[in-house]
């Protein structure tokens, strides 16, 4: 299994995965973590263990979010991943508890950590596309925090290389964050995200792993797979 870590400053154990590792086939070949795919749910439920084992996370009390692309980050409750389960509608989880796992899924958007550099252990997990970005995503998970010091990772998510848009998301990124996040007609999503991380409260930002339409031996893509394909994402938890 190919594990991407974040040597987090604190008590904190992070992982972004990729999607090299597990037993799913065809287009989820291999770590598909996605059961709202149309993957076969056993083969995805057999990789959220085996990331679960190698990231040394409790998957039966870990937490994940039924993702809507917006802002709101609520704190975790132990439900499982391990099992089908109703997650809340969210796009952020965060928590102070020792050994509460946080999860969140991408294949495109960027999945954003924070943690407290000061005072008790926190954590938040962020599921942070073009759409959550703009609405909030990233000051939501700050303010769940307490709103700093932090210490934030963005792992992989589609790069300016890669992510062409229309001018009715262009335009409100440049009017949010300036005319540098636009490329011609390309999304600088991380370059965005990196602003907002700093503007709420990130006093250091890392970027962890690369454009995921541009190594498909290495991630899930949905723009470059047409949307037939699976899941990445991060799980993190207080030590």
């Amino acid at each position: 299994m190919t594990l991407l870590d974040w040597q987090a400053p604190g008590p904190y154990r992070v992982a972004f995965s990729t999607r090299v590792g597990g037993v799913s086939e065809g287009p989820f070949a291999s770590l598909n973590l996605g059961l709202l795919t149309a993957d076969d749910p056993k083969g995805v439920l057999e990789n959220r263990r085996r990331l679960c084992a190698a990231a040394g996370a409790d998957g039966e009390t870990a937490a994940m979010a039924r993702q809507v692309h917006g802002p709101t980050v609520l704190e975790a409750a132990p439900r499982g991943i391990l099992a089908p389960a109703a997650h809340p509608e969210c796009d952020g989880l965060w928590t102070e508890r020792p050994g509460q796992g946080l999860a969140v899924l991408t294949a495109d958007c960027l999945p954003i950590v924070l943690c407290r550099t000061e005072g008790p252990p926190g954590l938040a997990v962020l599921h942070a596309g073009w759409k959550g970005i703009l609405a909030g995503i990233v000051e939501s998970g700050a303010r769940a925090l307490g709103g700093g010091p932090l210490a934030a990772a963005v792992g992989p998510g589609i790069g300016a290389c890669c992510y062409e848009v229309g001018e009715e998301v262009a335009g409100p990124y440049r009017e949010r964050f300036g005319a540098g996040v636009v490329r011609g007609r390309r999304l600088d999503l991380r370059a965005a995200a990196e602003l907002a991380l700093r503007e709420a409260g990130c006093d250091s930002v890392e970027h962890v792993g690369g454009c995921t339409a541009c190594e498909p031996g290495l991630y899930f893509s949905h723009r470059r797979d047409r949307g037939l394909t699976g899941r990445q994402g991060v799980i993190a938890y207080v030590v």
